[in-house]
C-alpha cells in the first residue's frame, strides 16, 4: 500500500497540501452533473461514463490519470458506501492517493453515509482521508492552490 507523505495531503483541517496534480472530473449520468445548477463542468475536462459502481470498473479513466501524471484523487459523490467507498478502493489498489470530502458526499440512510467515512479512514487512513470541502479550500488557498486536471467533480 503506498500513502503519501503527511504533507502532500490535507488529511487534517490545518495540514499543508504541497503542490501536486489533483484530478477533477465528473460522470455522465450522474445526478450532479445533470441536475445540479451549480455545476459547471469546463469543456476541456473528461466526461467518464460509469456503467458500474466504482470510477474505474470498464471505463478509462486510469488511462486519462496516468496520461495526465495524476497521482491524487479527491473523491466526491453518492452513495458514500457504495460507489465512493468501491472507486476510493479500486483508486487505491492502483497505487492513487485520495482525499474524500465527506461533507460532498451523501447516502439514502445517514448511518451509512458515517459508516462508509468510517471505513475509508479506518487503520490511520488505510484507503484514503476524509476531510470537509472547507478544510480543503482552505488547505489549496494556503498553498496558493492545486496543479489540477481541467474540469469540476
Amino acid at each position: 500500500m503506498r500513502r503519501p507523505p503527511k504533507s502532500s495531503a490535507a488529511s487534517r483541517p490545518g495540514e499543508s497540501v504541497r503542490p501536486a496534480r489533483w484530478a477533477a472530473s465528473s460522470f455522465a449520468a450522474s445526478p450532479v452533473t445533470t441536475s445540479s445548477p451549480s455545476f459547471i463542468r469546463s469543456p476541456a475536462s473528461p466526461v467518464i461514463d460509469k456503467p458500474g459502481k466504482g470510477a474505474f470498473y470498464q471505463t478509462d479513466l486510469e488511462l486519462t490519470l496516468r496520461n495526465c501524471g495524476i497521482e491524487n484523487l479527491i473523491v466526491t459523490g453518492v452513495t458514500t458506501e457504495v460507489c465512493v467507498n468501491t472507486t476510493v478502493r479500486e483508486a487505491n489498489d492502483r497505487g492513487y492517493r485520495c482525499i474524500v470530502l465527506g461533507d460532498c458526499c451523501a447516502s439514502y440512510f445517514p448511518e451509512f453515509h458515517e459508516m462508509g467515512l468510517k471505513m475509508i479512514k479506518a487503520h490511520g487512513g488505510i484507503f484514503g482521508w476524509v476531510t470537509g470541502s472547507k478544510q480543503m479550500l482552505a488547505a489549496f488557498a494556503a498553498s496558493k492552490g492545486p496543479k489540477y486536471a481541467q474540469g469540476s467533480a
